[in-house]
């Protein structure tokens, strides 16, 4: 909770000064609902803080996991938000497969790459299971979907590149996810880890601009289980 904590903070202050610097594109509400969508994710994923018991078992967060989707899609489902424009559709945007097909290769390479250089031990089947699904379905409708809806309504401004609109949320959201990876809290101080804010805000980027050029994170949803588990299966 603390390690939170100081994601949160950092959230608020570099939201507000950016925030500063154009007040007329700045929602503080939004920028605190993004806040509070952080909040409940976490304590989902933790089980609020292991208050509720393990009903399914395993080596890894089944239920956490679970329970952070649900929350998502019961989110996603109240009316000022919406699954559309959410991105939670099997939709993708008339035209944007012939331009996502290319950067979604890239994708697959930089993590072809990363499993060669990084080679693992012998999976479990349990683990190539959860590769396959959890990290892509939570993770992907949670920051692609209605954690970066609340960053884009907190701040509104955008420029267009590279045949998307770029906003400061999908630049916070990213760093969001970056810092779910890296930093923590531990044995009485907080860490980072550099390598692996690298490792996972980058690739985020690449998520990010799919799910805004298709309208969909089909994609990324596909290319998240793909990275998380292609080392397991070679």
């Amino acid at each position: 909770m603390i390690g939170l904590a100081g994601t949160l903070a950092l959230l608020v202050i570099l939201g507000t000064l950016l925030g500063l610097f154009d007040r007329q594109h700045f929602s503080m509400r939004w920028l605190l609902v993004a806040v509070v969508l952080v909040m409940i994710n976490d304590a989902a994923l933790t089980r609020v803080y292991g208050l509720l018991p393990d009903m399914i078992g395993g080596e890894w967060n089944w239920q956490g996991k679970l329970l952070a989707l649900a929350a998502t899609l019961a989110i996603a489902a109240l009316p000022v938000f919406g699954w559309r424009r959410m991105g939670l559709t099997l939709l993708q945007e008339p035209g944007s497969l012939k331009a996502a097909i290319p950067v979604a290769a890239l994708y697959c390479a930089f993590f072809v790459v990363l499993a060669l250089v990084f080679s693992g031990g012998q999976p479990s089947g349990e683990e190539i299971a959860f590769q396959l699904t959890m990290p892509g379905l939570e993770e992907e409708l949670f920051y692609r979907g209605t954690l970066l809806f609340a960053l884009d309504q907190a701040f509104t401004g955008s420029k267009r590149f590279l045949g998307v609109d770029w906003g400061w949320g999908a630049i916070l959201s990213c760093f969001l996810f970056g810092m779910g990876h890296a930093f923590g809290f531990a044995d009485g101080s907080f860490f980072f880890d550099p390598v692996i804010m690298a490792l996972t805000a980058i690739p985020s980027l690449i998520a990010v601009w799919l799910r805004l050029r298709t309208g969909s994170v089909l994609l990324p949803v596909l290319l998240h289980n793909f990275g998380n588990s292609f080392s397991l299966l070679i």
